[in-house]
């Protein structure tokens, strides 16, 4: 990281695309930490990695019905190799980031110790101290993602703090959610991790031009910086999931696959689009850039009007029924406004 400025120092961003050791746990989160390494050696100081990269996700839905042999099979492969925290999983990967001293954003499915079915899709958190900063949950699972992830918490919708500014983010179709990106910004967000998966399902747009569109609007508006980590597949993903000859075709397409990019906070494009395969993208980014395009237009700041728009953050719990003798209060949660007045959190600039 160049110190040049103390507050607003250039760092370096690495946008990761890759595809997981499709199902084994311990083989990516071991295949993770290599690529964290070789980011923090070319002197990353943020890597971001695509949706549910540990140990992958459940595209099986996009090709097989839910109760077919096949889907059922996988999915429980998936609870069998997804991530508890803490865990001997997150231990490594934390000390990866201490090792290669770069913060680390990892997409990752999430069980709770002791649950049995139940999972989350979520982005890790992790400082370059090799420290658990927080998890945020995807919020509303996304078609056949219902299948197999509850809905997620909103106390993960938030920044997290890093030696150079607030970042934050979010997964897959979020990245199109209006209030969501708005409350990402209202946290005075300096960098945006958008985690998107190995590929779209068939008749939907392509990811390639997706995550390209999406992440140049968030940029522009948030006037942030922008990874767009997107994953890929491998042969041996096509031969677990037996895909047919019209499913190959369709992978085959360039644009369904790939598509990586890091985005600055006037919308333009510093490094990709990615092909289809694996790679690391990085690019330096001067955070005095943002501040620039901020005093032009700060739409979570004087660029908005706080005393006509309110946006409010209900406080809950993870969405998962539990069994329990105790009689709980009706609701637990609390409301947090963020982007009213004043409408920053301790994270802020």
């Amino acid at each position: 990281m160049n110190q040049t400025n103390q507050d607003f120092p250039r760092i370096r961003l690495a946008a990761v695309q890759a595809a997981p050791v499709f199902l084994d746990r311990e083989a990516t989160v071991a295949k993770a930490c290599r690529i964290i390494e070789e980011a923090g050696g070319n002197g990353a100081d943020l890597v971001g990695f695509p949706e549910g990269f540990i140990p992958g996700h459940p595209i099986w839905y996009y090709h097989y019905p839910a109760t077919s042999k096949m889907s059922l099979d996988l999915a429980t492969r998936l609870f069998l190799n997804s991530v508890e925290i803490p865990s001997p999983a997150t231990d490594a990967l934390c000390k990866a980031a201490r090792r290669a001293n770069c913060n680390v954003v990892m997409g990752f499915c999430e069980r709770r110790h002791g649950t049995t079915g139940t999972m989350f899709n979520g982005q890790l958190y992790i400082s370059r101290r090799g420290e658990i900063l927080g998890v945020h949950q995807k919020l509303v699972p996304t078609v056949g993602e219902r299948l197999v992830h509850a809905p997620g918490a909103s106390d993960g919708m938030r920044t997290f703090p890093t030696d150079f500014g607030p970042i934050g983010g979010l997964i897959c179709g979020e990245n199109s959610n209006p209030l969501a990106i708005y409350l990402l910004a209202a946290q005075n967000m300096r960098v945006h991790i958008a985690s998107w998966p190995h590929y779209f399902f068939p008749g939907w747009t392509k990811m390639y031009d997706t995550a390209l569109l999406t992440g140049r609007s968030i940029s522009y508006m948030c006037k942030c910086f922008v990874i767009n980590a997107c994953g890929t597949i491998t042969d041996e993903m096509r031969q677990i999931m037996e895909v047919t000859d019209a499913d190959r075709a369709y992978l085959d397409d360039p644009k369904s696959l790939g598509g990586s990019t890091i985005i600055g906070p006037y919308g333009v494009v510093l490094a990709g689009p990615a092909g289809p395969g694996e790679e690391i993208l990085y690019a330096d980014a001067d955070l005095t850039d943002a501040v620039r395009a901020k005093l032009v237009h700060d739409f979570a700041g004087h660029y908005q009007r706080h005393d006509i728009f309110r946006l409010e953050l209900g406080i809950s719990a993870p969405h998962v029924p539990q069994a329990s003798l105790r009689v709980s209060p009706e609701s637990s949660s609390e409301a947090r406004v963020v982007g009213g007045v004043p409408g920053n959190t301790d994270q802020g600039e």
